[in-house]
């Protein structure tokens, strides 16, 4: 089992930037393919980006890519989400998510979530 808390949220304005951090639980962090998601008001959870187990490769929904890079560290049992030239439509609630799965751009693969935390764009 691995518990997950997100952190880095914020206000930021249109073109800006911020990281996001999720910090997990347990020796276990480096089995689990990690991944970011999103959830806006009155809309469904939707896929970000996600990372393999060792790092070595990423996914990331068209409307992230070139913007958002996602790494980990497997020593600090911690996944970050560095997100450049925000936009207002970014604007949602970011959950970090594990799973030990294949589908990994698929909300229903993950077993593990974490709280989330605000991430607000303004124009």
């Amino acid at each position: 089992q691995v518990q997950l808390v997100e952190s880095g949220g914020g206000l930021v304005q249109a073109g800006g930037s911020l990281r996001l951090s999720c910090a997990a639980s347990g020796r276990t962090f480096s089995s689990y393919t990690m991944g970011w998601f999103r959830q806006a008001p009155g809309k469904e959870r939707e896929f970000v980006a996600a990372v393999s187990r060792r790092g070595f490769n990423t996914y990331y929904a068209d409307s992230v890519k070139g913007r958002f890079t996602i790494s980990r560290d497997n020593a600090k049992n911690t996944v970050y989400l560095q997100m450049n030239r925000l936009k207002p439509e970014d604007t949602a609630v970011y959950y970090c998510a594990a799973t030990v799965g294949i589908a990994v751009t698929s909300k229903y693969e993950y077993n593990y979530w974490g709280q989330g935390t605000q991430v607000t764009v303004s124009s």
